[in-house]
């Protein structure tokens, strides 16, 4: 019954995922191979259904795409209002987060959770915001499509041709609660496609003729139902772990390849692979390792990982277990994973030994209800060097013999004298001492050789007649039999528990560099400090020089703090390893001359870098655990690099923030404190040129020079004030319907004091529209570009304003025939206080263009300025083009006497 008993730990484990997952709502996806199999329709159905049974039902956003059944089902939910986002200008509607964590339903509905959210909001992606909710306890039911799952994303991309960007993380979908498959066979939905009950019939003809071809759907549906199959599997696997259910369930076929030490396991993995591809199953390698496959030579050893490593290649899921005994251990794994069949090489150890089970007997005993297969081996092919190699492995350790004799002459010596004081039921005793001395310092074979000689001594030399070996007393006889017997089971036992002591304390090391390499890395800040704990812990555990090479902005890698044994770094071979995300160097299949070690340092963003592993004893990473400590160790370090990324990134964007609110406060106050008296030095100085008697000369010219400087200063901290209320969001607009050309007007009259005599074309066309603006702002923006191109065009040239409307937008733009803008800051001349060129002789603080567009944003237009071919810089004011209201004829209006 022991077998049966469930695992405390695993018990324990499911407690507590039980207790977070009652805090937690669940997730219910209606997931389909493509648009138009009825998705919506179905959840909101099974809404409906859920409010008859009095649940608290809320659509949080429902997309019914104007079909008029599923807007049906709409009508009589209640229904989240959708909040406003100001989206390049426009105010466009999103799901309202916020304020659904304060109505806080029962259940709420959020349709297609692929959905990109706009820029702004919480989260970029719908499925984060699902998650926020989960997470405040409220169940959700969503909708998706196959073509959103990410792993699948690039497979139905090259099915039908076209790449869906909006995705959603597998992890998602597998620990959704339930996943309810709603199918349509393909011709029921062509039909719906051309009755006009998925896309209108303008937009349905192009759809058949594209993403919605017949073979198209079958390859989706296909790929929907496995993956839903997939999905349902992985669910009984839990059930049936968390249930500790013990017999395998036939509900699908798998297989379970053995792999060995030997050279011929290659051939039970390839067999295997053969037979899952046949099958279309998924398949599991394992390798279990005894404490007395542990004590393999080193090329055995590295024969297992290349075995593991084909297994790998050819699509298994790949383990290496640890247990006493194989069979237990791979009925165990079976049962664990639900594993039906297992296949194994055919073994001739019986032959070899006529005592021994075979492998195969002893797992169809221990699991009745796994399919045992064999695969037929090669006989294999002793080479002379392979003979040799055989002997040498095999050969033994003299020393410890040696010592294993010595140390039962020591007993006999010992126990001679003792031989007239004890009786020789007390002299045995001495004598398995010395076996088990012998078993814990040297191990089994010296062990059972102390078997031997303590028994053949202790006849020799203590039972009577002594220093013979005959015997005088049969019952000898069995005190010689039970002394052998004794010797050799505690000397087996000794020796198998101190070696797995010696394993478990190996493993414990291992554990415990793991555990203060993390512990170091959660505090570590800086990347160097990244690299010189790496570097510490590889040349601790595997002897080896190391590098950490961390990707810049540029996705070219350089080596973060080089330390002084650095090893012998080829940075196209890393920059391969980084591209590709493979690894890459020795002991690979790529370049494995290299005497370096490439690990690529995946972490679950990106790739953070590349670790350069070079060890002094290249037997270290042959070993699988050490291998596997290795890769233990490398996301270790892409985690924390990743970590210490986003720090940055947070810090920068918290500095970024409280600067920019900073600056804008301080430049709201001070333009508050200087308006008054910029104001009175300008009124002074009109003042002193109109005093009686009139100033002449020098006088009348200083004065004047003080009412421009005193005009531009105050110019300067209008600007200054604008830009504040402009960013506080202050500013209303008055719209208004006006037409362009009282706009243009009023801006030459209010620039011309900056223009000067400088000629001014106007070319604007006669059927120009209406357009919906605040004439004051867009005045200002006008002006502000006049007054840019006057600074910069020569005064014998002339200034050019024109316009043009598109069915969008109605564009107006002013031409210079300045120096134009400088190569690559056609964005930057917009940044505050940003100027064409740093040494420049015009006046300008760098306020203007930085002012228009943000007044053109807030109309839900744009400014942008390009240099022209012809030399000359443009900048054109880009506005949406509205419906202009219908303004009734008055020939038609009603005479006043009419009633």
């Amino acid at each position: 019954m022991d077998g049966q008993r469930p695992d405390p730990d695993q018990l324990l484990a499911v407690i507590r995922e039980q207790e977070s997952q009652a805090k937690r709502g669940r997730l219910k996806i209606f997931f389909g191979a493509c648009a138009g199999v009825g998705k919506t329709y179905a959840m909101l159905a099974a809404a409906r259904m859920a409010k008859e049974q009095g649940a608290d039902v809320l659509i949080g956003v429902v997309e019914t795409h104007g079909r008029a059944e599923t807007q049906a089902l709409v009508n009589g939910l209640d229904q989240l209002p959708l909040k406003q986002v100001d989206y390049k200008d426009r105010l466009l509607t999103e799901f309202d987060i916020d304020g659904a964590l304060v109505r806080k339903p029962g259940l709420i509905l959020i349709d297609e959770l692929a959905h990109s959210n706009l820029a702004g909001s919480r989260h970029p992606k719908r499925w984060q915001d699902v998650e926020e909710l989960l997470q405040s306890g409220i169940d959700v039911w969503s909708t998706m499509n196959v073509q959103h799952l990410e792993s699948l994303n690039d497979i139905v991309g090259g099915i039908t041709g076209i790449r869906v960007w909006e995705t959603v993380p597998d992890h998602v979908f597998d620990s959704a609660d339930e996943v309810v498959i709603v199918d349509l066979p393909p011709d029921d939905l062509l039909q719906r496609l051309r009755e006009g009950k998925v896309y209108m019939a303008h937009q349905a003809e192009h759809a058949v003729q594209n993403f919605f071809r017949k073979g198209n759907l079958i390859a989706l549906r296909e790929l929907a139902l496995r993956r839903t199959a997939d999905r349902v599997d992985n669910e009984m696997l839990h059930y049936r772990q968390n249930g500790a259910v013990q017999p395998v369930w036939g509900t699908r076929d798998s297989l379970l390849a053995c792999i060995g030490p030997g050279e011929r396991a290659e051939k039970t993995v390839r067999s295997t692979a053969r037979l899952a591809a046949q099958l279309d199953v998924p398949w599991h390698a394992v390798y279990v390792e005894t404490p007395a496959l542990q004590r393999l030579p080193d090329d055995a050893r590295r024969r297992v990982l290349r075995t593991l490593k084909l297994a790998q290649e050819l699509g298994a899921h790949i383990s290496t277990l640890a247990g006493q005994d194989i069979a237990d251990t791979l009925v165990k794994y079976a049962r664990q994973h639900n594993l039906s069949k297992v296949v194994l090489g055919r073994d001739d150890s019986k032959r070899r030994s006529p005592w021994k089970r075979m492998l195969a007997d002893r797992i169809g005993e221990l699991g009745t209800d796994l399919d045992v297969v064999q695969i037929a081996l090669p006989a294999v092919q002793r080479t002379h060097t392979q003979s040799t190699s055989s002997r040498s492995e095999k050969r033994v350790a003299w020393p410890a013999y040696a010592m294993s004799a010595a140390i039962c002459l020591a007993t006999v010596l010992i126990a001679t004298p003792l031989s007239h004081v004890f009786e020789l039921t007390n002299i045995v005793m001495l004598f398995l001492l010395a076996v088990v001395i012998v078993a814990v310092r040297y191990g089994r074979g010296p062990a059972v050789l102390a078997a031997f000689l303590s028994v053949g001594s202790f006849d020799f030399f203590f039972v009577p007649p002594r220093f013979s070996l005959a015997i005088s007393d049969i019952q000898y006889l069995v005190t010689f039999g039970v002394m052998l017997v004794v010797a050799l089971v505690i000397g087996q036992m000794t020796a198998g528990l101190t070696y797995q002591a010696r394993v478990a304390q190996r493993r414990e090391d291992r554990i415990r560099a793991l555990y203060e390499m993390s512990r170091d890395l959660s505090a570590a800040l800086m990347i160097e400090q990244v690299a010189e704990i790496g570097t510490r812990f590889l040349n601790a555990q595997f002897s080896a020089r190391s590098a950490l090479l961390v990707a810049d902005d540029n996705d070219k890698l350089q080596i973060s703090m080089p330390p002084n044994d650095a090893p012998e770094v080829d940075s196209a071979i890393a920059q391969w390893s980084f591209d590709r995300v493979e690894a890459a160097g020795f002991g690979t299949d790529t370049l494995p001359g290299s005497p370096t070690l490439y690990l690529p340092l995946s972490a679950p963003m990106r790739v953070r870098g590349v670790l350069a592993v070079q060890p002094r004893d290249t037997t270290r990473l042959a070993v699988p655990e050490q291998r596997r400590l290795l890769d233990t160790c490398a996301s270790l370090l892409a985690i924390s690099l990743e970590r210490i990324h986003y720090i940055h990134v947070a810090q920068d964007t918290t500095i970024q923030m409280e600067s920019e609110r900073l600056r804008n406060s301080l430049l709201a106050a001070i333009s508050h404190d200087l308006r008054t008296p910029l104001a009175a030095m300008v009124g002074l100085a009109e003042t002193l040129i109109l005093t009686k008697p009139v100033l002449t000369g020098e006088h009348i010219e200083i004065a004047h020079a003080i009412r421009e400087s005193a005009q531009r200063m105050s110019t300067l901290v209008n600007n200054l004030l604008d830009m504040a209320r402009l960013e506080s969001g202050a500013i209303h607009l008055n719209l208004q319907w006006q037409p362009v050309e009282e706009v243009v007007g009023s801006s030459l009259r209010a620039a011309r004091p900056a223009l000067g005599t400088r000629a001014v074309q106007v070319a604007l066309p006669e059927d120009l529209p209406l357009v919906n603006i605040d004439a004051v702002l867009i005045e200002r923006i006008l002006v502000n570009l006049l007054e840019n191109a006057s600074k910069y065009t020569p005064p014998e040239k002339p200034i050019r304003i024109g316009a043009a409307a598109t069915d969008d937008t109605v564009e107006l733009w002013v031409d210079d025939y300045g120096p134009g803008i400088p190569q690559g800051q056609n964005e930057a001349i917009f940044s505050k206080f940003e100027r064409g060129k740093k040494e420049n002789a015009e006046p300008g603080a760098g306020l203007g263009l930085a002012i228009s567009r943000a007044i053109a944003k807030a109309h839900g237009g744009n400014v942008h300025g390009v240099t022209r071919p012809d030399g000359g810089a443009r900048f054109t004011l880009c506005l949406q083009r509205g419906e202009p209201p219908v303004i009734e004829p008055l020939s038609d209006l009603p005479d006043e006497g009419q009633s």
